[in-house]
């Protein structure tokens, strides 16, 4: 199998499997008990801790365990809310380009809660316009979420612009950084620069307030994210507890903490050399460019500054077909992808991303992501892209004319 889907290419490294295999063995205890062997958890949780936040170059307090990153998203989102009860016509504002669990939220904030959600323009090739945020912010508003890089796309946002942006006018602002923690390097720039994090010139993380992140995108194990919370940013606990300093009640995941702290000393060492991350880049274009050679008619769903994009994700049109019958084909040839977010995989319906980005519908009905992790072997990418040319070749002649 050659495993181009987001999910699947980061799949647990050797050191975050052992981690896990060592937690369910030997750290099983619950680590807010007080007896030694707890209290034993309790120490490991916090040096997993430790490495997260160095991962991001955040204060270990800052961070706070969730279940997955959608689990973070909504914890960061309804903690913001929750704070501002006293104002009578609150609204927060995002993008229609966000992944399912930010657009999610506030559908149901507006329906359970009356909260206005109002959304930023994209440029051409689906990247946040940043002029458009200051008008969109008034008195009332509480909260803009945002995300860094785009999950079907990976497009990069102008994330210091917007933080710039909210900071000058007091609004908390949360960043969905699933898609770029553990792949680009990360500074909110609230840990000790001497002693903590990576030593690299981005400053883009010191405006964000709430910074959300999940393991299995930096080769840890599913089940396992972390919110990241600026000290001073407002915020109310949605599921109420004694754990995590009272941000997130709940027995702790040790096994996931220990496998996600592996996962982020991983990250560190390949981040740390500029030079892995753009091999891996010039193996995506590569991979790109040979199903264009293939299949002419495709479109690569991107902006047209190359640099905007995450090394990792390529997302590709083929006018006039429908992504899930090809995606199937691909699947019975050993090649797995996806169609739009995991998260809203079996939806017959375009990607509400692309249309929103302008892609033409008959485009984005076709529309594949391809994605690959700092392991994927380069050799299988050529492989890769003649089975996808096949299938297209296929399909294309299947349909009446």
């Amino acid at each position: 199998m050659i495993y181009l889907d987001n999910n699947a290419t980061t799949r647990p490294s050797t050191e975050a499997r052992d981690a896990m295999l060592s937690a369910m063995d030997e750290l099983w205890h619950n680590p807010s008990s007080i007896y030694r062997a707890g209290q034993a958890a309790k120490r490991a949780v916090e040096l997993g801790r430790a490495s997260i936040a160095r991962l991001i170059n955040g204060q270990p307090k800052e961070i706070v365990f969730c279940g997955c990153g959608t689990c973070s998203i909504h914890t960061a989102m309804a903690g913001v809310i929750a704070t501002h009860k006293h104002i009578t016509k609150p609204n927060i504002i995002s993008t229609h380009i966000e992944h399912p669990a930010v657009r999610a939220m506030a559908q149901q904030v507006h329906d359970r809660f009356d909260i206005e959600t109002r959304w930023l323009k994209t440029n051409p090739g689906g990247r946040i316009d940043p002029s458009s945020l200051a008008d969109q912010i008034d008195e009332n508003t509480i909260l803009v979420s945002a995300q860094w890089a785009n999950n079907e796309t990976g497009v990069i946002h102008p994330i210091a612009e917007l933080g710039k942006i909210c900071r000058d006018k007091g609004v908390t602002f949360h960043v969905d950084g699933v898609q770029w923690v553990g792949k680009m390097p990360t500074n909110v720039r609230s840990g000790d620069l001497e002693s903590i994090g990576l030593a690299h010139d981005e400053d883009e993380g010191q405006y964000i307030d709430m910074l959300s992140f999940s393991a299995h995108k930096f080769h840890g194990p599913k089940g396992i994210g972390a919110l990241w919370i600026r000290r001073g940013t407002p915020f109310a606990p949605s599921s109420p507890g004694a754990q995590e300093l009272g941000r997130r009640g709940g027995t702790e995941n040790v096994p996931g903490i220990l496998g996600m702290a592996a996962a982020a000393e991983g990250a560190i060492a390949f981040l740390e050399d500029g030079s892995k991350m753009q091999e891996m880049r010039e193996h995506r274009d590569r991979f790109e460019r040979r199903v264009l050679e293939l299949v002419p008619e495709a479109v690569v769903n991107a902006p047209p500054d190359p640099d905007q994009r995450v090394w990792n994700t390529s997302n590709i049109g083929f006018p006039g077909l429908e992504s899930e019958l090809l995606l199937l084909m691909l699947s019975e040839r050993g090649v797995c992808a996806s169609a739009g977010s995991a998260c809203s995989s079996g939806s017959l319906e375009p990607s509400p991303v692309l249309l929103a980005m302008g892609v033409e519908p008959r485009v984005a009905h076709g529309s594949l992501r391809f994605s690959i992790c700092r392991d994927t072997d380069p050799g299988c990418l050529e492989e890769a892209a003649q089975t996808v040319a096949a299938c297209v070749h296929q399909l294309s002649g299947n349909l009446p004319v």
